[in-house]
């Protein structure tokens, strides 16, 4: 069974308030990206890394991540698109034939564990699909377009999704084919297309088992996250910084 890798860091942060995209920015003295690509590069369930990049950083991120710490399973480093679901496409294409799964991971959330990468994939080979997640610890409401509550959903049934987002590779590639066919249709009627897990439902109607994450997999998204990420690193390696030397 042949697995990859498809990493998103196109992002351009903008919540994030800074000139440099967040998943550039270092935690503990490392970029925030270089932790997701030695999880996924370390774990033997992984054969090749694919790394798609914004405009103007591709360079940088063979140059001064990849080939700096040595992560050899990245065959290469390509640009993505004008949108999250455009790159996934990019990301898929430049992947063989010969691919049986694959991992879709945004390298804005630097600790996905490996415990999580194995979970995923055995969930995945036996539904086709399944995505990384933690059960909402709050309650979350529902609200019209005038910020007033329409529904209270029940908590017990409220999931918080995360990546990585895990497929059958030639069954999620030729959904986002299709998405592409049909992108014009989806943007007239105002759908937006915010994850994986919801191409291979409206284009293969395969439904995605949710599997249990850690809540250290966050996402980097606001100053904020930053600090966080400083303790979680603290926490998960002490002095270690990741094991990324």
């Amino acid at each position: 069974m042949r697995c990859a890798a498809v990493i998103l860091a196109g992002g351009s942060g903008k919540r994030m308030g800074t000139a440099v995209p967040k998943q550039y920015m270092e935690i503990s003295g490392k970029p925030v990206l270089s932790y997701s690509l030695k999880t996924f590069s370390e774990s033997e369930l992984v054969d090749e890394i694919i790394v798609v990049a914004g405009e103007g950083y591709v360079e940088k991120v063979q140059n001064d991540i990849v080939d700096l710490y040595g992560f050899h399973k990245v065959s290469s480093v390509i640009k993505g698109g004008a949108e999250r679901y455009h790159s996934v496409a990019r990301g898929l294409e430049a992947l063989s034939d010969k691919t049986d799964y694959v991992f879709i991971h945004d390298g804005a959330r630097p600790f996905v564990s490996a415990h999580t990468i194995e979970r995923c994939l055995h969930y995945a080979v036996k539904f086709r699909a399944s995505v990384a997640a933690v059960p909402s610890k709050d309650t979350v409401k529902i609200a019209d377009d005038d910020s007033m509550i329409q529904q209270t959903p029940d908590r017990a049934h409220v999931w918080l999704v995360q990546t990585p987002q895990t497929f059958e590779y030639l069954m999620i590639r030729d959904a986002y084919r299709r998405l592409g066919d049909d992108e014009d249709r989806l943007r007239a009627a105002g759908i937006a297309v915010t994850d994986d897990t919801m191409v291979a439902k409206m284009y293969a109607d395969v439904d995605a088992r949710l599997v249990e994450s850690s809540y250290d997999n966050i996402k980097i998204t606001t100053p904020e996250d930053i600090q966080t990420a400083e303790m979680i690193c603290g926490r998960i390696f002490g002095d270690d910084k990741g094991g990324i030397t």
